[in-house]
């Protein structure tokens, strides 16, 4: 029971968060423009160092959840 409210409230104030970043007239609020600046896709090492961590972590997780 603790972990569902320790986890839901992470995903929940994640959520709000991104609510009020999408809401305000603030440039790199959003988790997508973060997200942007962190792994620099603007350039082409930053495209692929993204490509690469999001696919990896995507078939991780899928892994993960189903085995």
């Amino acid at each position: 029971m603790t972990a569902n409210l320790i986890w839901g409230g992470l995903l929940l104030a994640g959520l709000v968060y991104e609510f009020l970043a999408l809401r305000s007239t603030r440039r790199g609020d959003t988790l997508s423009e973060r997200v942007r600046a962190w792994f620099r896709v603007h350039t082409r090492p930053g495209r692929a160092l993204f490509a690469v961590a999001w696919t990896g972590f995507a078939v991780w997780f899928l892994v993960h959840i189903l085995a």
